[in-house]
Formats: structure tokens, C-alpha cells, sequence
């Protein structure tokens, strides 16, 4: 039989709970540095994907570019501004005579009081819409105020704008019109 004696001034201590413990914080610490350098990669890998596409957009912008002065300087030529002024001024023609004249007088006549006559209508385009200059005789203050409120109300005439009113009285007026005002509206013709 085998005895075992110490025969040290100290006794003999063993390391093995902090030899397990600095093991266990070594792994946990690649692990960690495991993950984070992954991490990094993955945003330096996006960053460059991200890089590319900007700079493959630049040069797209500077070819765009180029093409647009290209085009900026072949449109300030004098033929083509000419045909252009030319152009504006066929659509405007062709705009105008496919005004519906129709559906704006039975809005009209829809929205007519007793007492009013239309005299002059005068549509013209104005910025993509249709600004309607009336002319139009009552037979008093009220009906004219009938009429005015009634074009405020309709859904087909908006920013009604009276211009001028005169008071016509006497033989110059065989139509018996007392007012005769000179209004603006906007015209949707829906």
C-alpha cells in the first residue's frame, strides 16, 4: 500500500476551477469575435455593393446629362423654337375648339334664375383650365345675387370673379335688364 505525504511547507492547491474558468471566457470570447468580424464583413461587403451602385448611377447621371444639354442645346435652335411656338399655338387652337360649348350651357341653363339673360360667353385656356368671361343682363339686384350664388354653388364653375356692373335704365335697354355685370369663372365642364 502506497501512502502519499506532503511533505511541503504549503499545501498543495489546485488551479483547476480557474483554469475551466479562463477556458470558458476564451470561447466565449471567439465566439464573440467570431460574430462581430462577421458582422463586419457583412457591412463592408454591403458598403462596397452600395458604393458600386452609387457610382454606377453617377456615370448614368453623367451620361443623362450630357444627352439633356445635347437636347437643351438642339431645342434653342431657331427652327425648332419656331416650331415649338408653332405647336403651343395648334394645341391652344385645337383646345379651344374642342371646348364643349353644349354641357356649358345646359350647366348654365341648370343653374339660371328667372331674370338673367346671358349675353356674351368668352371661353379661353388659362394654365390647363378653362376661364369663362360672361356677360350677363338681370332684371334686378336680386336675381343678379341669385344667379351669382348659384354659379358659387354649382360644382362646374369655381373662382367667380364680378368685373364690372353698370346700371342701364331708359330706351338704350329694350331687353329690360337693370344690371348688366361682367364676370369671370373657372369652368371644370364635369
Amino acid at each position: 500500500m502506497r501512502v502519499q505525504l506532503n511533505l511541503a511547507t504549503k499545501p498543495l492547491e489546485t488551479h483547476r476551477r480557474f483554469l475551466a474558468g479562463a477556458g470558458l471566457s476564451i470561447f466565449l470570447a471567439s465566439a464573440a469575435f467570431l460574430v462581430l468580424g462577421w458582422q463586419v464583413y457583412s457591412a463592408r461587403k454591403a458598403a462596397a455593393s452600395v458604393r458600386a451602385r452609387e457610382q454606377k448611377i453617377q456615370k448614368e447621371s453623367a451620361v443623362y446629362e450630357v444627352q439633356r444639354k445635347s437636347l437643351e442645346r438642339y431645342f434653342k435652335q431657331k427652327q425648332i423654337a419656331e416650331l415649338d411656338d408653332r405647336a403651343a399655338f395648334i394645341n391652344g387652337i385645337i383646345v379651344l375648339r374642342s371646348f364643349n360649348w353644349t354641357q356649358m350651357f345646359m350647366d348654365l341653363e341648370r343653374i339660371l334664375p328667372p331674370g338673367v339673360r346671358v349675353i356674351r360667353v368668352e371661353p379661353k385656356q388659362v394654365s390647363g383650365h378653362v376661364e369663362v368671361s360672361l356677360t350677363v343682363g338681370a332684371t334686378s339686384d336680386e336675381v343678379k345675387l341669385q344667379f351669382l350664388h348659384a354659379l358659387e354653388k354649382s360644382g362646374q364653375f369655381s373662382e367667380v370673379q364680378e368685373k364690372i356692373e353698370t346700371t342701364s335704365i331708359g330706351a338704350n335697354n329694350p331687353a329690360g335688364d337693370q344690371k348688366v355685370v361682367q364676370l369671370t369663372a373657372y369652368y371644370s365642364g364635369t
